[in-house]
């Protein structure tokens, strides 16, 4: 039996032939510099060849899946990893759904909801409550699954409902509802209006017309010169079908609604045949048959629903609001108006999970006697759920929280809560940065969860640079001593306190020898761009003060409101003011101030292309002047052939992407390397063109920092280059694809990109969290970026601003001006608690972020 996890000479990537133990059934951290190589040494061989060895020894097929370059491992468990990628990406999913907890409740109010008589109104109870007295449960359970056999089909249609409650006040007959009507994602429960989304899309009538000129002039956007003149001939056609004129020459605000619901929906659509419900339409053009370009965009956007392109040029002509029907809540009404002890499903849904606990503790007490055999099973298990998502520091997100717009870390505590749950043992845990968007009031919590998983038998291997969880560690490891070709190694390792005594940059930090400098405070501008009555999620009503020509900070615990107030006011409302975007911002009041700003740059974490054809050499144009520097090397080429995205110079057999993707039925698909190109993207000839050595294929294997030093004439790439290596992007590979780019990298190649513009003093930065994945040593870099956003040209008396979203005690206490939200996450927060210097937020007794910087003074 070995206590130990050794890898002996692993040199996948940068790792030099690295041989590195460390003890099983443990909380270890793996540390060190963004890009030295921990990711390699914890997913690329120690999760990956775990599951190889896992599978092969299951008598499963493995040729597909290579054998890392390592000399060996011993020890090796069955790994499970939790990373940053989100792997849920449907709107139907929310995190009531992808934890359970809400499935659960479906079955609670399927059971023992009381629901409205519709000829009296008045409180019809359930019919479990009289015919359920044996003490059985009414569901089966496999593990921690409940068997939903209650009224739906294999496809989820609903099935024929014969089950009546009569009314006890006026003997009516109730139908029974199950638990399909109480799912938003199938016919039974879902909003008709919305089908379940609680959200519907509506053309952006801005884009769409110009109301202030008429169609002759070029009234409708969608349309040129020809099209005008051949759509308003149809109009016209109409009018005269109709018996009514349309004159081409009014501008369009003054049509009358007859001639304003023709040109938006034609003759089939519902607003204009209500003005001729007796008329049938003309059934040719020639006599006016015109589908209305509301009615048009609409169509192309369900018809291009498998066609990503071309929706989003669509999707630029929309806007996405809350249905009006259902007001956001996705089920029908008649599944909305079931309540337990006072409270919809849906109420629930709105509650932070903290909340939650608090009800459901209370529900046996109010209940009647004859329903506790029917609802212990299902509370313990539910309280259960509910309870771990707390402890992993989920506690103030509400089941309604769509899946898509979770952060990395959130998605992380999520899948985390889920495997504290499932109770294996003997199981390598790989886990990456667990603690992103954690306030450090939070971070206990989560370091008391990964302890209790380690306590079950498991090792847990936690990549991480938060302090905190290094000091918590039984062990760390610490990579380094730099990034990409200068890491690779094993600096240190041992002990928290041993590390802190090592002469390593994690443990100089740990010790306090080295320091991040705070740099003198700006006074800003004197002018302020202000947001009255912010009211939107759980922001309580609030007026915010930003004063521009400044660095500042919105703090707070997680779910006290900050995204709310930045990203969805804020951000939304900027976009709308400078570009006409179609996102309406959350509720406010007002926004006073815009007119110190010109433009607005959000740089969030969202991923910088969806396809592994893009990169961060891609994304920024750097790219383009490396394939015209290989272009001039050879008579008769040009940048294309030197393009893996176009016809030319790509490998054919693949496209250009190095790899094939192989089905494999009823696993997942599996990616392997081309065999013609063997991964190099290009024909051959293409390949022999070298520049200093180099072919293309190596300059994209390259790091950003080694194709720095190769360019360095080339100023158009080089200048790119650099800006990547000024936000600590130097270990980053060129031709790495973007969708295995982290949030945080991904925010940083679009933080570098935005610094190859030209900055105007007066320009708007908006960014969530920057210091995702990087090291205590790469935020001092990245603070000196943060400071250049703010400092145009060096000149501090033309500054802009940049306000960031941040939890990193470092990057706080080095703003100048602090917006402090809570007193707590949920509906608990949303209150402005402290503003001011970081000096001043530390004096506020009721901050926890002020708590934290008097801490660390």
């Amino acid at each position: 039996m070995h206590d130990t996890l050794t890898i002996k000479g692993a040199r996948l990537h940068n790792l030099k032939n690295v041989t590195v133990s460390f003890p099983k059934n443990k909380l270890v951290v793996l540390t060190g510099l963004s890009g030295s190589g921990k990711s390699t040494l914890a997913f690329d061989i120690l999760h990956k060849e775990g599951q190889r060895q896992y599978m092969e020894s299951m008598g499963m097929v493995t040729d597909y899946l290579s054998k890392p370059p390592i000399d060996g491992i011993e020890g090796l468990s069955p790994s499970i990893s939790v990373d940053q990628h989100l792997s849920n990406r449907s709107p139907r999913s929310t995190v009531g759904t992808v934890t359970e907890v809400y499935t659960y409740l479906r079955v609670l109010f399927a059971r023992i909801g009381c629901r409205p008589c519709p000829i009296c109104g008045g409180d019809v109870p359930p019919a479990s409550f009289v015919t359920n007295t044996d003490g059985a449960s009414p569901f089966e359970f496999e593990g921690d699954t409940i068997k939903d056999a209650s009224d739906m089909d294999d496809t989820g249609a609903t099935m024929d409902i014969t089950e009546t409650t009569p009314c006890p006040h006026c003997g009516a007959s109730v139908p029974e509802l199950g638990m399909a009507h109480f799912s938003f994602n199938k016919p039974a429960g879902a909003c008709p209006a919305c089908t379940g989304l609680g959200t519907t899309v509506q053309p952006n009538l801005s884009r769409l017309l110009d109301p202030e000129h008429s169609i002759a002039e070029g009234g409708v956007l969608l349309w040129n010169e020809e099209q005008s003149a051949h759509y308003g001939e149809v109009l016209q056609n109409a009018g005269k079908y109709y018996g009514f004129e349309f004159d081409l020459t009014v501008p369009i605000k003054k049509l009358n609604s007859i001639q304003r619901d023709l040109l938006l929906y034609g003759v089939y659509g519902e607003p204009f045949r209500q003005h001729f419900p007796d008329v049938k339409p003309p059934s040719t053009v020639g006599k006016g048959n015109i589908e209305g370009i509301v009615t048009n965009v609409m169509r192309r956007y369900r018809e291009y629903a498998r066609n990503p392109d071309s929706r989003n040029e669509l999707e630029a002509l929309l806007v996405t609001q809350t249905c009006p029907d259902c007001n956001g809540d996705r089920l029908r009404p008649e599944s909305r108006a079931v309540t337990i002890n006072g409270q919809t499903i849906i109420d629930l849904s709105r509650l932070p999970l903290s909340e939650l606990t608090v009800w459901l503790a209370a529900l046996p007490d109010v209940l009647p006697i004859e329903a506790h055999p029917i609802i212990t099973p299902i509370l313990d298990d539910l309280n259960a759920r509910v309870r771990r998502l707390v402890d992993v520091g989920a506690g103030y997100l509400t089941m309604l929280r769509a899946s898509p717009t979770l952060s990395a870390g959130e998605a992380q505590r999520l899948r985390l809560a889920s495997l504290i749950g499932s109770g294996l043992t003997g199981v390598l845990y790989v886990l990456d940065e667990p603690t992103i968007g954690l306030h450090q009031r939070d971070t206990q919590r989560l370091i008391k969860v990964l302890r209790q998983l380690r306590d079950l038998g498991n090792t847990v291997l936690v990549i991480e640079h938060d302090l905190e969880m290094v000091r918590a560690a039984d062990y760390v490891i610490d990579m380094g001593p730099g990034a990409g070709i200068l890491g690779g190694e094993v600096v240190a390792a041992g002990t928290p306190e041993e590390m802190a005594a090592a002469d390593s940059a994690t443990g100089r930090y740990m010790s306090g020898r080295d320091i991040l400098p705070v740099s003198q405070r700006r006074q800003g501008n004197g002018k302020h761009l202000i947001v009255h009555g912010a009211r939107e999620n759980n922001l309580k009503d609030i007026t915010v003060s930003f004063p521009l020509g400044m660095l500042i900070a919105v703090t707070g615990v997680s779910g006290s409101g900050k995204s709310s107030l930045m990203l969805d006011i804020l951000d939304r409302a900027a976009r709308r003011r400078f570009y006409n975007a179609g996102d309406l911002p959350g509720k406010h009041l007002a926004i006073t101030g815009w007119q110190s700003l010109d433009k607005v740059i959000t740089i969030d974490q969202s991923a910088i292309g969806r396809t592994p054809r893009s990169n961060a050499a891609t994304y920024t144009d750097t790219f383009t002047s490396i394939r015209q520097v290989f272009a001039a090397q050879i008579p008769g080429l040009d940048a294309r052939h030197f393009s893996f995205n176009v016809p030319g110079g790509r490998c054919e057999r693949c496209q250009g992407a190095g790899t094939l993707m192989i089905n494999m039925h009823f696993l997942p698909d599996v990616e392997v390397r081309c065999p013609v190109c063997h991964g190099r993207r290009f024909k051959r000839e293409i390949l022999d063109v070298k520049y200093r050595g180099y072919s293309i294929a190596d300059v994209l294997d390259m790091t950003i920092t080694e194709a720095a030093a190769l360019f360095v004439d080339i100023p158009a790439a080089y200048s790119r280059l650099a800006l990547m290596e000024d936000v600590g992007l130097g270990y980053l590979k060129l031709g790495q694809p973007a969708t295995t780019l982290s949030g945080g990298e991904a925010q940083r190649v679009k933080l570098a990109k935005e610094l190859s513009r030209k900055a105007t003093g007066r320009t708007l930065y908006l960014l969530d969290e920057p210091t995702t994945g990087l090291h205590i040593a790469d935020v001092a870099n990245l603070l000196k970026v943060l400071h250049g956003l703010v400092d145009t040209n060096g000149h501090k008396a033309s500054a802009n601003t940049a306000i960031v979203i941040e939890h990193n005690l470092d990057v706080i206490r080095a703003a100048d001006w602090i917006i402090d939200l809570g007193p707590e996450g949920g509906d608990a927060g949303g209150k402005i608690i402290a503003q001011g210097t970081p000096e001043d937020v530390a004096r506020v007794a009721e901050s926890q972020t002020g708590k934290f910087l008097r801490i660390t003074n």
